[in-house]
């Protein structure tokens, strides 16, 4: 092969259909840091319009500034996902925004609680599982009757693997991200004949702002990479490379999964 051949091969796969969102749209909450910022960028470089999210009105803001000023389509739309109607709010100006929502990715989350669940309070339950869980369910009503009346799309929810295995200090998230999964299998039986997909992504140890109670703790580190046969962390781009997929036409034929990406933590043995 020559290498202009070579080089038609590389900007074609650079290109390639199978992982285009060009004319597409897509609803990103928890947009404004971490794995949601890594997912905004990741969609609106492969061409799709955004609408980004978090509660902090000026980090949403600066976010769709920073998308905007890389030539992405991006609109901020700020929303306490802890509250019903500002939920209902995100979800009619993401449709006024943009027309339309192809991609629907939840992935803002919170964990007030460590330690026991027992020892959680009613407040600790009410905010995680509203904002982990509940305000995926408001957005879906919401958004998913018109995404199938314009004939199908994608939704992605960042659940962790704190949801599929005990944990001693995580167990209230873990609840509620088990219940994303839960969620994805039902919403993709539900709307699959509407040509929706819907799954979960699972990640493990990420090296982001939201892990630092583990990442900045060197002995529950060493204990954690040791059980983890790639003996690191991941990357917010590594679960927003899997997010491009599940929202592309590659990824047309999967629904219904919840997908770990972890590094093998939960299929290793500790050696």
């Amino acid at each position: 092969m020559s290498r202009d051949q070579k080089a038609g091969t590389a900007q074609s796969l650079l290109h390639n259909d199978l992982f285009s969102l060009a004319g597409k749209t897509a609803l990103v909450t928890g947009a404004t840091r971490g794995i949601g910022l890594a997912v905004a960028w990741q969609l609106g470089r492969a061409g799709a319009r955004l609408v980004v999210s978090s509660e902090d009105i000026q980090a949403t803001r600066d976010t769709a500034a920073v998308l905007r000023d890389a030539g992405i389509e991006a609109h901020a739309v700020p929303a306490d996902l802890s509250c019903q109607p500002d939920v209902v709010e995100l979800a009619t100006q993401a449709l006024a925004q943009l027309g339309r929502i192809d991609v629907l990715v939840c992935n803002a989350g919170v964990a007030p609680h460590l330690g026991p669940i027992a020892s959680a309070s009613d407040a600790d339950w009410d905010l995680t599982l509203t904002v982990n869980l509940r305000s995926s369910v408001w957005l879906a009503r919401h958004l998913l009757p018109a995404m199938a009346a314009q004939g199908g799309g994608s939704v992605i929810l960042m659940a962790s693997i704190a949801g599929v295995r005990g944990n001693k200090a995580l167990g209230l998230y873990g609840i509620s991200k088990a219940g994303l999964a839960q969620l994805a299998r039902n919403l993709a039986v539900e709307w699959g004949p509407s040509n929706i997909r819907v799954n979960a992504i699972s990640p493990g140890v990420i090296g982001t702002e939201f892990a630092r109670p583990l990442t900045d703790n060197p002995e529950v580190m060493q204990r954690r990479l040791a059980l983890t046969p790639l003996r690191r962390v991941g990357r917010p781009e590594e679960i927003a490379a899997l997010a491009l997929l599940l929202a592309a036409p590659g990824g047309a034929f999967i629904s219904g999964q919840n997908i770990i990406v972890d590094g093998g933590t939960t299929i290793g043995d500790g050696n």
